[in-house]
């Protein structure tokens, strides 16, 4: 599962660091408003279509819904590889994030991992994810220059369709939940439940601040001395180090009685890494420890809150209520990006980590009313005829 989601991710993140400059060389690509669309298509297909996957992958079975995702991708990719001008370059990139299989992706994880091992299961995923994000940055630029933006295009079209036999050959069928008969209170049920809220509060928190953050941070590191072709050097290291940070809390989100006190302390160390970037002023130091701290929590919330999510939700709505809150988190993405670029322009750095410890703040008084996680004892699946 990690690598079928690494696949995909890598898809949406390798033309990161390449799509503006590749852009300017289309017709229409020299509007930086266009590009900016062009950039963002992606993650408003995935907001608005991530609940209706996860409720089909419900009704369907999961695997279905994701092999179908991959294809959308797919083909979203091979448009966007033909496109001759920006506008289709948009559209293939909307058509690349109506593949938005995230939320069936995390529900079948859930399906087929026990409780008590649910968190480093989605730990794996959340790993893969950020290792995708390093490499991306590295092999985009490398890539370019011998395939051209275009030929990813093909090449991330070609990978997702070779997910799909990964998909098919090496992933086991889930036991299927109970069929129900669809109702506005099975809806009401994921929209109102006051844990499920508090998680999906705390998703659109973690990507608004990141998002928002990452408005300043490339300045910070910049104008410390660091040129931004060699920010890959200072993103790698932390990110490693993140992980090693956050993995001995990891293993103890899932005992009994520990979920709570551990997630809790990701938020505060959350909090404590925004004060230090609104703390480093000029001193490169301080930035990259106030990175090394926001990635351990960061990285320990991103898996914890998918595997709390699966714990919370209904046995037979676990689709719905991932779909619910992966369209939060995009947009969340959406929401700091926005609001994180205006307040920079508009009030300065300042306010952006205002912005940030504020969302940090109410996400940590909402927790603290939280209920402890419940651990079921075991998980049903099928692994076909042997």
């Amino acid at each position: 599962m990690a690598s079928i989601y690494g696949l995909r991710m890598f898809g949406m993140f390798i033309v990161l660091p390449v799509l503006a400059l590749y852009a300017e060389t289309l017709p229409g690509g020299r509007a930086h408003a266009l590009v900016g669309l062009a950039l963002g298509a992606y993650g408003l297909t995935q907001a608005i279509l991530q609940v209706p996957f996860g409720w089909a992958s419900d009704r369907w079975g999961r695997k279905p819904v994701i092999a179908t995702g991959l294809v959308i991708f797919a083909i979203g990719s091979f448009i966007a590889a033909w496109a001759p001008d920006i506008w289709w370059t948009i559209a293939g990139r909307s058509v690349q994030g109506a593949g938005a299989i995230s939320a069936a992706a995390i529900a079948l994880t859930a399906d087929l991992t026990r409780s008590e091992v649910r968190t480093r299961a989605m730990a794996v995923i959340g790993m893969t994810i950020g290792a995708t994000f390093a490499i991306s940055l590295i092999a985009g630029p490398v890539l370019t220059a011998v395939i051209g933006v275009p030929g990813i295009f093909i090449l991330t079209g070609l990978l997702a369709l070779g997910a799909i036999i990964l998909l098919q050959r090496a992933v086991p069928e889930p036991e299927a939940p109970k069929p129900r008969s669809d109702s506005a209170g099975q809806w009401r049920r994921v929209l109102t439940d006051p844990q499920l809220l508090r998680l999906n509060y705390g998703i659109f928190a973690l990507h608004a601040s990141l998002m928002a953050l990452f408005v300043q941070v490339p300045f910070m590191l910049r104008d410390n001395g660091v040129p931004s072709v060699q920010h890959w050097l200072v993103y790698l290291p932390v990110l490693v180090g993140s992980v090693l940070l956050m993995w001995p809390a990891m293993m103890r989100a899932d005992q009994p009685g520990k979920g709570k006190p551990v997630f809790m302390g990701a938020v505060a160390v959350l909090f404590a890494g925004q004060l230090l970037f609104a703390l480093a002023g000029h001193s490169l130091t301080v930035t990259v420890v106030a990175l090394l701290v926001f990635f351990a929590a960061f990285n320990l919330l991103e898996a914890t809150l998918p595997s709390m999510i699966s714990k919370f939700a209904p046995a037979d709505l676990k689709g719905t209520a991932t779909g619910v809150y992966s369209a939060i988190q995009f947009l969340g993405a959406f929401v700091g990006a926005a609001v994180g670029g205006w307040l920079s322009q508009q009030y300065g750095p300042g306010a952006v980590f205002a912005f940030c410890l504020a969302l940090t703040a109410l996400w940590l008084a909402v927790s603290t009313t939280m209920s402890a996680p419940p651990t079921p004892t075991h998980a049903s699946y099928s692994m076909g005829e042997t």
